[in-house]
């Protein structure tokens, strides 16, 4: 009787650490196709990494603003094209919310930049990105003490 109730509260516990919360972090790509040919599209992340937006320092001349969302920008400057990735600190998420449109400005002296911005999911700011459910977790928990009880 006494290991089965070991066996739930070891279970419980592991259940309360799927829904305990984080905080309002987002972990983006980080890179500049100028250094890192993989940062362009089609993006390879294998020799890039991503790093937690939360510990990004304020900027100078928004001292307020944190960085709670991904973007990627692509350019074209006098016919090369260059990509980067990072934490964004402004904008909105595609464009009217909808994270599948980004921002598009074309400029004098053959310029073009398009913005696209989001906070849906961590390495939004890639083309492809895993992540697994809490659900799912839970699931194949669930399904391991099963077997042991």
């Amino acid at each position: 009787m006494a290991i089965l109730n070991i066996n739930y509260l070891i279970i419980s516990f592991f259940l309360f650490l799927c829904f305990i919360n984080t905080g309002d972090s987002i972990q983006c790509w980080y890179c500049n196709s100028r250094n890192d040919p993989k940062c362009a599209d089609p993006f390879d992340n294998s020799t890039i990494n991503m790093k937690n937006c939360a510990f990004e320092q304020s900027l100078s001349h928004y001292p307020k603003v944190k960085a709670t969302m991904c973007r990627k920008i692509r350019q074209k400057v006098h016919g090369e094209w260059r990509y980067f990735r990072d934490c964004a600190y402004l904008g909105e998420p595609g464009i009217g919310g909808d994270e599948r449109y980004c921002l598009m400005r074309t400029g004098s002296y053959n310029i073009f930049v398009e913005i696209c911005t989001c906070v849906g999911k961590d390495g939004c700011n890639s083309a492809v990105s895993l992540q697994i459910h809490a659900l799912i977790l839970i699931l194949i928990i669930g399904n391991i003490f099963a077997k042991l009880i």
